[in-house]
């Protein structure tokens, strides 16, 4: 899982090059670069200190972009700018996927998800 370390190179990125703009910009912005994580849905075999890092990454990248401080509240941060929490993207991929999977007219694909190998 190093999607972590990913989220720390687009924020970087959007940071040198959006340091001055608004903060709708850099919301969509960050929206549209660092909320894709594509692979998330299949985290399952995880430890909780890799979850913790990639939370802890999520969170220190919204106060860099957005020019919180760090002893600023984060439900609070998270609140004010309408994004979803780590845990609530990881949730929502493994729903989706899990969706995705089951209507799938693959035959491979619909073995797979009769096993539950997920």
């Amino acid at each position: 899982m190093l999607h972590w370390r990913g989220s720390f190179v687009r924020t970087n990125m959007l940071i040198s090059r959006f340091r001055h703009g608004s903060k709708p910009v850099k919301l969509v912005l960050f929206r549209c670069f660092c909320l894709c994580m594509y692979d998330v849905a299949l985290w399952k075999y995880y430890s909780v200190t890799a979850f913790r890092k990639s939370r802890a990454a999520y969170n220190k990248c919204i106060n860099e972009l957005f020019g919180y401080a760090r002893c600023d509240s984060m439900s609070g941060i998270l609140v004010e700018l309408g994004l979803p929490t780590d845990d609530t993207i990881v949730h929502n991929s493994h729903v989706l996927f899990a969706s995705h999977c089951l209507l799938s007219c693959n035959q491979i694909v619909e073995w797979l998800a009769n096993i539950a190998v997920w």
